[in-house]
């Protein structure tokens, strides 16, 4: 492909899964409680600078920690916020494919776009398994997007099976996060209508090269415009704007693919003076030597003038 080659990664509502979408975190009180409002601001703060959507409830918004309360609060807060709920693709992860079509139902209820959903988890399940949890949460009717995260699930969503689970019509999109950017292109050729979202910050740009179409962030939290800017830029091939930029956040980016990704971006956040906040255990905080290195690569970000 070449550089003339139109953007296809745009978000639009009739694919409202497209575009930059940020795994949002959540902020926190001193008291470990939600702060509403910190989060709504939160949420109108991403999409003024440049983000098309967000996605609460992600693993980034720590949703395994959230009472039934909260996680529903969440949706609404986010819906809300944004002012358009096309803009809005809920997390509905849970351990029972019942749980996850109530929390399908919970978003559609509430105006939602789209929602993400991994594949059963609480054991290695098979491909069974996985077809019919994903048609039993596309019974909720809003547009599924596949979340194939096999380090942390142990259940690999393999081109074969994205393209089984499309054909079914039960997925229109996956978020990749294997780190095996060649299955772009396996799956484009089993299955072409299915959409790739990069499910990872620091694969961002080997993915849209492959031809994602779409962003599921987790450093626009800290970042919003440099990442927005880097994300259209890859995705229309202006590799003179993108490479710039991805190796500058690069050292921030690679984060996301970590264990203490949650917080390693909050305290990003907080840094550049946004509502990171604390984290519910078991997350603890940072331990010295990477809470150094997360502070080093933040501000050099911030002295590079991104913002």
């Amino acid at each position: 492909m070449t550089d003339s080659v139109p953007p296809t990664g745009a978000w639009s509502p009739d694919r409202p899964w497209r575009g930059i979408m940020v795994a949002t975190a959540l902020p926190l009180r001193a008291d470990l409680s939600l702060d509403d409002d910190a989060y709504a601001e939160h949420v109108r703060w991403l999409l003024a600078n440049g983000c098309d959507g967000v996605v609460p409830n992600g693993s980034l918004g720590e949703y395994q920690t959230l009472t039934d309360d909260e996680r529903a609060r969440v949706v609404r807060i986010a819906v809300a916020a944004a002012g358009d709920g096309a803009r809005v693709m809920a997390g509905v992860a849970a351990y029972g494919s019942a749980a996850s079509r109530r929390w399908a139902d919970q978003a559609a209820e509430e105006g939602a776009g789209s929602v993400l959903l991994l594949p059963p988890n609480a054991y290695r399940a098979d491909e069974r398994a996985v077809r019919a949890h994903y048609a039993e949460v596309a019974k909720a009717g809003l547009p599924v997007v596949a979340y194939n995260n096999p380090i942390d699930t142990k259940v690999d969503l393999t081109p074969a099976l994205l393209a089984r689970l499309h054909g079914e019509g039960s997925i229109v999109a996956v978020k990749e996060f294997s780190g095996d950017v060649r299955r772009a292109y396996e799956i484009a050729e089993l299955a072409p209508e299915l959409d790739v979202l990069a499910g990872a910050d620091d694969v961002l740009m080997e993915l849209a090269l492959a031809g994602a179409v779409g962003w599921v962030a987790g450093y626009p939290n800290a970042f919003p415009a440099a990442c927005a800017e880097l994300y259209r830029a890859a995705v229309a091939r202006d590799l003179g704007t993108a490479l710039p930029l991805y190796r500058s956040l690069h050292s921030l980016l690679r984060w996301d693919s970590r264990t203490e990704f949650v917080q390693a971006i909050k305290l990003s956040m907080d840094i550049v003076g946004r509502p990171g906040g604390p984290t519910r255990q078991p997350r603890l905080p940072l331990p010295a030597e990477a809470g150094a290195a997360v502070r080093a690569a933040t501000e050099k970000a911030v002295a590079a003038g991104h913002r």
